[in-house]
């Protein structure tokens, strides 16, 4: 009775966290830095925005969005990425998602055919990985290939260590960037490689990039930065969410931008079994796509947090400055071993990287050393935390 395409999966990362820490007693006042949820206050337009639009929750909201929310979602696209006026066409390359993960998962069932390359799809992925993307592969019966990553190559795929053969099996390609959970940022130079290769061997690029406005110091690149060089939106699909950039996951507000013959073909899956935003969603949104400073004065307390964190760290467990996202990538040797331990003698609560990662056929996990921590809390509980890491390590 149950689609056994799902039971390779395993459980999910934070199943196994569970599993990893029952019955183990905290070691001081917890403090979850496990999960990728922003603490920041929303702005507080969200709430009264809502709240004046409540009405709207009695009519079924339109499947491509509001005018309103179109227009900001691509003017905010051509700030943020100085893409050229009416290079995204409101009306045809873009459309709403209940958050990336919806999307990213849904994406996968446009995309993947029944055969390619005279056998199998399959879908290739970053290893460690989002475990939405395995989870997306594994409905579609297609062949996930996990490409393990490492520090000397930036956390990204080693693009041309994959073979001819391969990439004519491959029907998408999942990107992070930057990365969950090491933080790179892809190069202008590493999209066009990648979108090249795509249109290449015909295949889709599936760019999530949904913590692109939480950086250091250099924004990153977007791989619609690269379409718009060429003037070319084929081959590619680009994730974005409200989650992270305006610190409201549960509003459940995003959208993808691309080619207009796979945002055509996403809508038509989409209103079979797709989640629309409600429109007081929608409203909320529209306000905060069209402004730019509750971002910057979020993106300022997490720049002040890695501060924190490099006085605390450096020199110490490979620490780095991530490019952009909210995580620290900590090598400690066994990720395990080292997110028991804090928990029982700290209270705090870590992701192991092995969790996040996939074994490869000589037993090897990518995320195996190391430990992911989102760096979500105020400065004053970051600080606290960090230290007594090191303490405990």
């Amino acid at each position: 009775m149950l689609n056994p395409r799902f039971e390779a999966l395993g459980t999910s990362p934070f199943v196994r966290l569970r599993g990893l820490l029952d019955g183990i007693p905290p070691g001081d006042d917890p403090i979850m830095m496990s999960l990728g949820e922003p603490q920041h206050a929303p702005p507080e337009m969200v709430g009264r925005i809502i709240f004046e639009q409540k009405h709207l929750f009695g009519k079924y909201p339109p499947q491509n969005g509001t005018e309103e929310f179109r227009q900001a979602v691509a003017g905010w696209l051509n700030r943020r990425f100085a893409l050229p006026d009416g290079f995204i066409a409101e009306d045809r390359h873009l459309l709403p998602l209940s958050g990336t993960r919806e999307g990213l998962f849904m994406a996968v069932q446009v995309v993947v055919p029944e055969t390619k390359g005279g056998g199998t799809p399959a879908v290739m992925m970053p290893n460690p990985f989002y475990h939405a993307y395995a989870g997306a592969v594994a409905a579609t019966g297609a062949d996930a290939i996990f490409l393990p990553v490492t520090k000397e190559l930036n956390f990204l795929p080693d693009l041309e260590a994959i073979s001819n053969e391969t990439w004519a099996q491959t029907a998408a390609f999942f990107i992070c960037s930057p990365a969950n959970p090491q933080g790179s940022a892809a190069s202008c130079e590493y999209y066009a490689r990648l979108v090249s290769l795509a249109r290449q061997h015909d295949f889709v690029v599936l760019a999530d990039e949904c913590y692109a406005e939480i950086y250091d110091s250099e924004p990153p690149v977007s791989v619609l930065e690269v379409c718009a060089a060429e003037n070319n939106l084929s081959n590619v699909l680009s994730f974005h969410s409200l989650s992270k950039r305006s610190n409201v996951p549960g509003l459940r507000s995003g959208f993808v931008a691309g080619n207009e013959d796979l945002i055509s073909a996403f809508r038509t899956v989409r209103t079979f079994g797709g989640a629309i935003p409600p429109g007081p969603t929608y409203a909320a949104s529209t306000a905060l796509f069209n402004d730019d400073a509750h971002v910057e004065a979020n993106r300022a307390l997490y720049r002040e947090k890695f501060d924190a964190a490099e006085k605390i760290l450096s020199g110490r467990f490979g620490f780095y400055r991530p490019d952009g996202g909210f995580f620290l990538w900590l090598d400690v040797g066994d990720g395990i071993a080292a997110t028991t331990k804090l928990w029982r003698q700290a209270g705090i609560k870590v992701l192991p990287g092995a969790f996040l990662g996939h074994e490869d056929g000589d037993g090897h996990n990518p995320g195996a050393p190391y430990i992911r921590l989102a760096v979500v809390h105020d400065i004053e509980v970051t600080t606290r935390a960090l230290t007594k890491l090191c303490d405990v390590l």
